[in-house]
């Protein structure tokens, strides 16, 4: 899962194109069954995740950040 961090977010829709299964919405348009993503996408931010001591906060873009390779553990459960 690709996330954003909802702090940093200007719902400019530049993300939008790029998203391999169309699955960015504006927050008052989640699909319904999928407002659990919306939880996870702002948890991946506010707490640590799986192998890190703390939480990435607001890394100003994913540039500096770059691949993680970890996901929040609902996301790494989830079965479609």
């Amino acid at each position: 899962m690709a996330y954003i961090q909802p702090d940093e977010c200007i719902d400019c829709a530049a993300c939008e194109p790029v998203c391999p299964v169309e699955a960015i919405h504006y927050e008052d348009d989640i699909p319904e069954g999928q407002e659990q993503f919306a939880v996870e996408n702002a948890r991946f931010f506010a707490e640590p995740l799986p192998g890190r001591a703390a939480a990435l906060g607001h890394p100003g873009g994913a540039t500096g950040v770059g691949p993680l390779g970890v996901d929040t553990p609902y996301v790494q459960a989830f079965q479609p």
